[in-house]
């Protein structure tokens, strides 16, 4: 009786963990950036990344968020900046081919739902708060959220770059994730 007791126990659990996962929908996601170069506003994004996501509103303290961004696969559709992106002076692609997210709490706040975990970007790893709104519909999900961050604190830009005088420190980082439940 305690071993049939235990292993319902162990099902439903698995059971509920199981449904907080979410699979991205192909095709229906986006990670994009945005800055400022010689005064003039940029919008770039990233076509090659990939998230695991075991969230359920109604038990954050076991909520999971892992991104990973393939960094040479920046663009912002002018040849000069997208050819310099992945160079050493910039993300230094070929040393640091992912950028990665790994959040550690997720919690409600305000506008939705904020998520405190650790950025590493070009080697170097810093805690940021990542504030997203959650909508789920059934089996569906649609989370987005928006992050400012600057680039100096990661490294990148180096040398003559390492200022804001031609390419501002600061950039917006802005997602649009579509999922659904995994099976």
């Amino acid at each position: 009786m305690k071993f049939a007791a235990a292993f319902a126990a162990l099902v439903l659990a698995t059971s509920a963990s199981h449904a907080a996962d979410w699979k991205l929908a192909p095709g229906e996601r986006a990670l994009t950036f945005s800055g400022t170069q010689t005064g003039d506003k940029f919008v770039g994004k990233f076509s090659r990344f990939d998230a695991q996501v075991s969230l359920d509103p109604d038990r954050l303290d076991d909520a999971k968020i892992v991104v990973t961004v393939d960094i040479a696969s920046a663009a912002t559709g002018d040849k000069q900046r997208d050819t310099a992106m992945p160079s050493k002076e910039w993300f230094d692609a070929a040393r640091f081919p992912q950028a990665r997210f790994e959040s550690r709490k997720v919690s409600r706040a305000a506008n939705g739902y904020e998520a405190l975990g650790d950025l590493t970007l070009r080697g170097v790893t810093k805690e940021i708060r990542l504030p997203f709104t959650l909508a789920i519909d059934g089996r569906k999900a649609q989370a987005k959220g928006h992050v400012d961050l600057k680039r100096d604190v990661f490294g990148v830009g180096q040398g003559e770059w390492a200022t804001g005088e031609w390419v501002a420190l600061e950039v917006g980082v802005d997602f649009d994730l579509k999922g659904e439940r995994a099976e």
